[in-house]
């Protein structure tokens, strides 16, 4: 997962919105997201090592992972795949488990989103921060290969679009802000070069990975994941793949119902 923006508590009616992609190399082997029987979680699997980049539980709290881009990464002892399975399961345990261990993995960001009775608070953490471990309340976030909020083109764009999205909604067309949500996320303009970040992956490859959609033959976006919860209670994820080309492959829609949020 490498370009997340997300809502807590900016609509009256969905106290909690994600918009994301995942950018991977193609020939990575993963599953489609689905209900994991244990524990009961929705998520798409990474199938060679393990763990998920974004899952959510079934009363509507969302976490996810991405990597921190670095131009020569260390091996890493631990996958960042376990840690929103993880997160889901405890902020507490894992906050104790990342002061002993965060360095055990490679640069990452982990957010927890739905931490409050009202689902408009979060959590956030970064191996790559000189603070590490912050609360996060009602505001629009961007999160990218960077720190949270990091003020890269593509994070930029996509976060002010989804907010302008967003404001205009009608509480009872879901399905719809779904749809307008996926749109931004397949915005493939590059950024120029005067405002590129220099992650030390060299001027090219940074122009490549600028827009907030990436169609490459071996490495590009490979998902696109809505998440909204309503203050009905009713929560909607939707999973649109990509093949290489960045046409559309297979779309999937989950949807039910919560206790009504207060």
């Amino acid at each position: 997962m490498c370009l997340i923006a997300f809502a807590l508590g900016q609509h009256p009616d969905y106290p909690l919105v994600v918009a994301a992609n995942r950018d991977e190399f193609h020939q990575r082997p993963t599953a489609a997201m689905d209900w994991w029987p244990e524990p009961n979680i929705l998520a798409g699997r990474d199938l060679q090592a393990g763990g998920t980049w974004l899952a959510v539980t079934a009363d509507g709290r969302v976490a996810a992972v991405t990597n921190v881009r670095e131009g020569t990464p260390e091996p890493a002892r631990l996958s960042r795949g376990e840690l929103p399975l993880q997160a889901l399961a405890s902020t507490e345990a894992i906050s104790t488990h990342l002061a002993q261990h965060g360095t055990d993995y490679g640069g990452f960001n982990l957010v927890v989103l739905g931490t409050g009775e009202r689902l408009d608070q979060g959590w956030y953490y970064s191996n790559r921060d000189a603070h590490p471990g912050r609360q996060l309340h009602r505001a629009s976030y961007g999160l990218s290969n960077h720190l949270l909020q990091s003020p890269w083109p593509k994070l930029l764009r996509l976060r002010q679009a989804v907010m302008t999205t967003l404001m205009l909604a009608p509480a009872d067309d879901t399905s719809g802000l779904h749809q307008r949500l996926i749109r931004p996320l397949q915005d493939q303009t590059p950024a120029p070069d005067h405002a590129l970040p220099d992650t030390g992956v060299g001027l090219a490859t940074e122009r490549f990975l600028s827009s907030p959609f990436i169609v490459g033959e071996h490495y590009g976006t490979r998902a696109t994941t809505i998440v909204t919860v309503r203050r009905d209670g009713e929560v909607t994820v939707t999973e649109q793949s990509w093949r290489p080309d960045g046409h559309p492959n297979q779309r999937r829609q989950f949807c039910w119902q919560r206790e009504p949020l207060i």
